[in-house]
């Protein structure tokens, strides 16, 4: 059986490109999606429908602590939050990075994953 298509959204350094690198080396099928970038508000779904939609977020303080080269804005940070707003209404999973370690979000995701591959046996089990 193969592993659901797993798609990462978020703001810029919240850990996406991290996270899909780490879920890929498990074995997973994630991708990381630009939606932070685009105009077209359901981007995330348009290439290949993700069968879970994961969303990072990170205040503006943690983007410039984890990218200080980067120029992060408050304007810029609130043109993001608009652009992911479709992506952030649809996602199953949302995770606060700021005061997370990269090992804290894969932990998180391995949980949720978990508990819903347990949540379908079960539903399965009892259809």
């Amino acid at each position: 059986m193969q592993h659901p298509l797993i798609k990462v959204v978020g703001v810029s350094a919240a850990g996406k490109s991290t996270l899909v690198a780490t879920l890929e080396q498990l074995g997973m099928r994630a991708r990381c999606t630009g939606q932070e970038h685009s105009y077209v508000k359901d981007m995330w779904r348009r290439l290949h429908p993700p069968d879970i939609l994961i969303y990072l977020h990170a205040d503006l303080g943690t983007q410039l602590s984890r990218r200080p080269w980067g120029r992060y804005t408050e304007a810029g940070h609130r043109e993001e939050l608009a652009r992911l707003a479709h992506a952030l209404a649809h996602a199953d999973l949302v995770i606060e990075t700021s005061p997370m370690t990269k090992q804290e979000v894969v932990q998180t995701v391995r949980r949720f994953l978990d508990d819903r591959h347990t949540s379908n046996i079960r539903c399965a089990s009892q259809g």
